[in-house]
């Protein structure tokens, strides 16, 4: 009767095969200590030369050595040439990212736009801060654009910066003129001849 490998043992690193699998369970069933060791290193010379390395090669075979303790299920007594992943090493998670909070109260400019107007109300009143202002209020202005084609007006944008600033930059529209910005048409695709 022919055997799938559908019905046996799930391999615990497939790039391997079922060959190297099989060196390795056989290799844990061997009595006697040294000829075992003997065994494994024959194993990693054999994982080495079916993936060889252009790199540090003493990195390599430890990371060979690591897979080696993989696919013996952490149980694999021998004398190991280096110190190997444990098994409580491999499954840890890491910690949670904490997010900031996902309402955005102008989703049509974004949350990283309107933390840059945040910031740039925190820094001292100078000719740079005026450009950087003039910067974020014109991308401001295209954005709305996006998302309203029809046409946006410089007071809104203002007021926006106004609102998200809690007033600390006040801008009215005779003090500055927005950039005009135009959608142009779509291109016309060319008939084919």
């Amino acid at each position: 009767m022919l055997t799938y490998n559908t019905q046996l043992k799930k391999l615990a690193l497939p790039e391997y095969g079922r060959h190297i699998q099989n060196m390795v369970d056989y290799c844990r069933t061997i009595p006697d200590f040294e000829e075992r060791t003997a065994c494994a290193y024959t194993i990693v010379d054999t994982m080495e030369q079916m993936f060889p390395t252009e790199g540090d090669l003493e990195e390599y075979r430890r990371k060979l050595w690591d897979h080696l303790a993989i696919m013996s299920e952490f149980d694999l007594d021998i004398d190991w040439p280096f110190e190997v992943v444990r098994k409580d090493e491999l499954d840890t998670r890491p910690e949670p990212i904490l997010l900031p909070d996902p309402r955005v109260p102008y989703r049509h400019y974004g949350q990283l736009l309107v933390y840059m107007v945040e910031e740039a109300s925190m820094m001292e009143p100078s000719e740079e801060r005026d450009a950087l202002v003039m910067l974020l209020a014109n991308h401001m202005k295209k954005q709305l654009l996006t998302f309203n084609p029809d046409g946006v007006d410089d007071e809104r944008v203002f007021a926006d910066i106004r609102q998200i600033t809690h007033g600390a930059i006040n801008i009215h529209p005779d003090e500055l003129t927005l950039y005009d910005f135009k959608t142009l048409p779509a291109p016309k695709k060319k008939k084919k001849k």
